[in-house]
């Protein structure tokens, strides 16, 4: 790991600086000037950059704007003892990673340097993944059950069928299997059969030979003998129509086939990969597709799951996706804050992958800042519901709401809302609260206060005592446990967050049983 530098023109804030970060046993290095910076880039790079804005000789913005142009993925923290709303705004903007004011506690600077590090190293790990990112990328079991066949049919040739909702990446698998088979120096050709009018399908598939139709004034070849060789990706295959599936089922059968107009029969060296968001069962009972069809394509089947079966891999994927959309962009890649990530995670997208990518899309033009809020997501992403009508956790006025007075979720109540639920926490019992949730509360109405409210008069109303020192502990549980789950456990972060000081949260965690 890099070094990180110091640049402030003030001694004593260098010399706190540099002993706070040796007994964290973190390097440092350290400068007076811009200029000094400058030079020392020619031959060198810090990890993250800690610098002061008003400097005799350039200032620290100048500074920023100049790291911004060489090396936009590193991590700039600025302080300054002139706390104004100018410099703050200025740093922002300028690409800063965060502003820390002076007279500042070196306690929360070195949380705040910490912060920094894992940022430039998750960054420096996503740019070696952009450099030969593969085909596909998951971490979920069902994702890596996917892996595992792909890497089991890495040396066959055998017939393969992926299922999966829309916008899963289909063809992405059927690329790999190509990319990893026998014929990977073969051509690849993929056809989406429900995207040809019928009437010009025959074609597509077959070619023609001159003169077999009323505008066939040349020869033409068609997908399969384009892939002679390769693989021929067949999607949409359910909505084939029914005449041309006897056609393909010729081929499957004994390997030939005929131009449209021709006469002379063709030999197919290619393998097929079909896929389908349908459920091909059912249109075989309905008689919409070919038992027999159906069987010779149903050798090896591949299903893909659909997003919301594997949140975990949420937070790469859209990692992966800014990146990449800022690269095709030109401009510098935007992160998610991490209280965006966790809200994204719980959304159903149900356009799946695809989805995913095109949220990333759109926050790469439209987000104002470098880092995303939850703020800055789409409209319709936080207010309940998406473009395709499915639900999707909102700001939890809704589940202040549908809350019974004892402050517990029905099994019901939290399938309603995605599974996200923030329950009240009993007296002795500190509930979970997710971070996405604790996000999406910032506008939280007078809702919860109305139950708390009841729940002081149910008290009162039986003759249970101490009701202000119950309730009080209660909310102070479930604000800290609210905090401690944005921080990811970091004290004093969640103390400068709550507005309390460090010894503060530190009495109240031991005084409410935090362990």
């Amino acid at each position: 790991m890099k070094p990180i530098w110091i640049v402030d023109d003030d001694q004593s804030i260098r010399w706190v600086l540099e002993k706070a970060l040796a007994r964290e046993s973190l390097l440092s290095r350290s400068f007076t000037n811009v200029r000094d910076v400058l030079a020392a880039l020619e031959d060198d790079e810090p990890q993250v950059l800690i610098s002061d804005i008003r400097m005799p000789g350039g200032s620290g913005l100048d500074l920023l704007q100049a790291l911004k142009a060489r090396h936009p993925g590193l991590p700039v923290i600025v302080m300054t003892a002139y706390s104004d709303l100018d410099s703050a705004v200025a740093a922002f903007q300028g690409g800063a990673f965060e502003y820390l004011a002076k007279p500042f506690d070196v306690d929360k600077a070195v949380e705040l340097i910490r912060r920094a590090l894992e940022e430039s190293l998750r960054e420096e790990e996503m740019d070696d993944r952009l450099v030969d990112a593969p085909e596909i990328l998951g971490q979920a079991p069902a994702m890596q059950d996917v892996f595992r066949a792909i890497g089991r049919l890495s040396q066959s040739n055998v017939t393969v069928m992926i299922t999966g909702e829309s916008g899963t990446g289909k063809e992405l698998v059927a690329r790999a299997l190509h990319k990893h088979s026998p014929r990977a120096n073969g051509p690849f050709i993929a056809l989406n059969t429900a995207a040809i009018p019928k009437d010009l399908l025959e074609s597509e598939l077959f070619g023609h030979e001159r003169g077999a139709f009323t505008g066939a004034q040349t020869m033409r070849r068609g997908r399969f003998e384009q892939a002679e060789g390769g693989t021929l990706f067949l999607d949409e295959i359910g909505d084939m129509p029914f005449d041309l599936q006897t056609r393909l089922l010729r081929v499957l059968s004994d390997g030939n086939f005929y131009r449209v107009g021709g006469h002379n029969p063709l030999r197919a060296n290619v393998r097929v990969i079909a896929a389908t968001h349908q459920n091909l069962e059912q249109r075989v009972k309905e008689g919409l597709f070919r038992e027999d069809l159906f069987h010779r394509l149903n050798v090896i089947r591949l299903r893909l799951p659909p997003l919301r079966e594997r949140p975990e891999d949420i937070t790469l994927l859209a990692r992966h996706f800014l990146q990449k959309s800022a690269k095709e962009l030109g401009v510098e890649p935007k992160r998610m804050s991490d209280e965006a990530l966790a809200y994204v995670s719980t959304l159903p997208f149900p356009g799946n992958v695809r989805q995913l990518e095109n949220l990333c899309n759109w926050l790469t033009v439209m987000a104002p800042a470098q880092t995303i809020e939850v703020k800055d997501l789409p409209r319709e992403m936080i207010s309940g519901t998406s473009d395709q009508g499915a639900a999707v956790p909102r700001a939890p006025e809704r589940m202040a709401e549908a809350r019974p007075a004892g402050g517990e979720f029905e099994s019901h109540d939290i399938a309603d809302y995605g599974g996200v639920a923030t329950p009240v926490a009993e007296a002795d019992t500190v509930t979970a609260v997710r971070p996405a949730v604790v996000t999406a509360s910032a506008g939280l109405a007078a809702g919860w206060e109305h139950l708390l409210a009841g729940e002081a008069r149910a008290m009162l109303e039986a003759g249970q005592p101490e009701v202000m020192d119950v309730l009080t502990r209660r909310f102070e549980k479930a604000v800290l446990e609210a905090a401690l789950g944005v921080t990811r456990g970091r004290r004093v972060e969640a103390a400068t967050r709550l507005g309390i000081g460090r010894n503060t949260i530190t009495r109240k965690l031991q005084e409410l049983g935090f362990d």
